[in-house]
């Protein structure tokens, strides 16, 4: 409890324990959405392919013949178009907003499919860039979604907890790579997720090693990993362990990320097939 608590916790942000009633910041989904499970694509920091990860996992579970969605809450970062080749803006009507479908049908939400170009900045401070978000949520029609990916900025910031507070997650994949000051991050980001209560599905290891094409050695580019450690720690599974892999890069530049051919990620997909299929 802070020393300038007013006891008036209605009008107070902070989560302390001696906090007596609970503010709720839920966000409902459009009442023409169906979306049966949401799960958030979270990093501690920057640059290590959570976006990557997203779209690898969209690409895999859509290929087990799940209807799929990615909701792009990075709004400050939006890179989920490009990796799929979307440049035309989204539609709506008096009912709401309509996603984007993809070259094999998942649905995508950006807020690069809004803007006059891609490459516009946006410049908003905090609450804008959440309420975007809940706006994706709210205002597009979802239609009849089995797995939702959201693909959120990095770090514990705004954004992150607007997801956290306004949207029922069913779980967070945390992603990282493989240098040691990551392991520090990646414990900050399981702890945001079990402060505010959301179920850590497991981890994913981007950038692991790199397989040399010509004499088959494997290299640990950015120095041993600590992923298993972190893992042991907290008490998680490792769901991937992803190589630097010049073709998946390729895949994403040219906006063919549907057409990459691995299973990379099939283990993280059995997983997230366990988790059932009930309707929110």
């Amino acid at each position: 409890m802070s020393e300038n608590c007013s006891q008036n916790c209605n009008s107070c942000s902070e989560q302390c324990s001696e906090r007596k009633e609970k503010t709720d910041f839920s966000q409902k989904l459009h009442e023409m959405s169906s979306v049966k499970k949401v799960i958030g694509i979270v990093s501690g920091k920057g640059g290590v392919g959570k976006s990557l990860v997203t779209s690898l996992l969209a690409v895999t579970m859509n290929r087990k013949g799940y209807h799929i969605a990615i909701l792009d809450a990075d709004i400050t970062g939006p890179s989920i178009p490009k990796a799929f080749g979307i440049t035309e803006k989204v539609t709506g009507n008096e009912f709401g907003l309509f996603p984007a479908i993809s070259k094999t049908g998942i649905e995508i939400m950006s807020i690069n499919l809004l803007l006059p170009k891609e490459s516009d900045a946006v410049i908003w401070r905090g609450p804008i860039l959440g309420g975007v978000v809940k706006q994706f949520w709210s205002d597009v029609i979802w239609n009849d979604i089995d797995f939702m990916f959201i693909d959120m900025p990095p770090g514990t910031g705004d954004v992150p907890l607007t997801v956290f507070q306004s949207i029922r997650l069913d779980g967070i994949i945390v992603v990282a790579s493989p240098q040691e000051l990551v392991a520090m991050i990646v414990t900050k980001a399981v702890n945001m997720a079990k402060t505010m209560n959301i179920p850590i599905i497991g981890l994913v290891e981007n950038m692991s090693y790199f397989k040399c094409p010509d004499c088959g050695s494997t290299y640990q580019i950015f120095g041993e990993s600590a992923i298993d450690q972190v893992a042991a720690q907290e008490n998680l599974q490792v769901l991937a362990k992803l190589p630097i892999d010049p073709k998946i890069a390729g895949a994403c530049d040219k906006g063919l990320i549907e057409l990459y051919e691995g299973s990379l990620l099939d283990n993280a997909a059995e997983v997230l097939e366990k988790l059932g299929g009930n309707e929110k």
